[in-house]
């Protein structure tokens, strides 16, 4: 096996505006412990966002003070949807509005451009990977397995089992925002069924996302509450904002959260019956909100998770941290991975 004190690895996350980049060495420490953000360019097409990410990788290097012939390989993330091989949808992807990238290989065209080997996954299944290795440590996160539900704009997750990513036939698997939920109980009295941006009504996303309390939770709930200062405001603000006024204890917003809560525990109750984790994780937004806000939502969370007595004993229900850093320390532990997994001994 490679010495492991005389490679690295880097990751590179790519977002809409930024990328943000880490570095790991082959015994599994990250070099960089803070952001380290540049622009993405994605918006103006591909030639310069990969122009953007060959400078991101020699910035990284320069912040580590390491030399190019050291990285063996380069993990990179992208949103999606985009295939197992990083090739972006022809119908356009998550922030890669510019025709040119429609199709696009954005794996095998970082790969020419740095000659490196290039490891990719989509950005939710690289999140989960890092959860996954933040829970359990480099030691466990082998023998383990996880899924990992992360609430932001959308809501994205991943499953993972023994330290590797299930990515599927088409690279979309663990899409666990468009599981279709039980709605029944969960709603509010003539509450509309809500809609997701994927065209699916009632999954997991149209309730348990930003997008779903600008689009369906916060409209419902203000005709509920006349009057609440929230209603004056433009609608993805106030959705912004619903979580600081929970971590308040405002009544409306509790109403909301609690339905998020209910939302994401019958989630993990169906991942419970097809993948049996030993841990499920949870990620995004609320992970950064006030301890006292962030437990209660996580007890709401396990409320409404319903596991048998040998799943219970077995299993954790958990918060992530750092997944402003998830997508970038991902993609670095599968590109770490699959050097390791070249160099071992046959």
């Amino acid at each position: 096996m490679a010495d492991s004190s005389r490679w690295v690895v880097a990751g590179l996350d790519v977002g809409g505006t930024t990328i943000n980049a880490t570095v790991l060495d082959s015994a599994g420490r990250f070099l960089i412990e803070e952001m380290a953000e540049c622009p993405s360019f994605v918006r103006e097409g591909p030639d310069k966002a990969i122009d953007a990410l060959a400078r991101a990788l020699d910035d990284i290097l320069e912040r580590s003070g390491l030399a190019r012939s050291l990285v063996r390989a380069i993990g990179l993330d992208t949103p999606g949807p985009v295939t197992a091989e990083g090739v972006l949808s022809s119908r356009g992807a998550t922030n890669f509005g510019n025709l040119a990238w429609r199709g696009f290989d954005v794996r095998s065209a970082l790969q020419a451009r740095v000659g490196l080997p290039v490891v990719f996954n989509n950005d939710a299944n690289a999140a989960a990977l890092y959860a996954h290795h933040a829970h359990f440590g480099p030691d466990d996160a082998r023998r383990r397995s996880s899924v990992s539900v992360i609430v932001g704009t959308g809501l994205g997750g991943g499953v993972v089992v023994a330290g590797e990513v299930i990515s599927g036939a088409s690279g979309m698997a663990g899409e666990l925002g468009h599981v279709w939920i039980p709605m029944d109980g969960l709603l509010g009295p003539g509450q509309p069924r809500p809609r997701c941006n994927c065209g699916l009504s009632g999954d997991a996303e149209s309730v348990a996302s930003l997008t779903g309390i600008e689009k369906n939770l916060l409209p419902y709930w203000l005709t509920q509450f006349p009057g609440h200062e929230l209603a004056g405001k433009p609608a993805l603000l106030a959705a912004k904002l619903v979580r600081g006024y929970g971590e308040a204890g405002d009544p409306l917003a509790l109403k909301i959260f609690e339905q998020q809560a209910m939302a994401i525990g019958r989630l993990l109750t169906i991942a419970a019956n097809f993948t049996d984790p030993h841990a499920y994780l949870l990620g995004g937004g609320v992970v950064e909100a006030a301890p006292h806000f962030r437990n209660w939502f996580l007890d709401r969370v396990r409320e409404h998770t319903v596991l048998r007595e040998e799943q219970a004993r077995e299993s954790a229900i958990a918060l992530v941290p750092d997944l402003d850093m998830a997508g970038a320390r991902g993609s670095a532990v599968a590109a770490r991975a699959a050097v390791l997994a070249s160099t071992a001994p046959v």
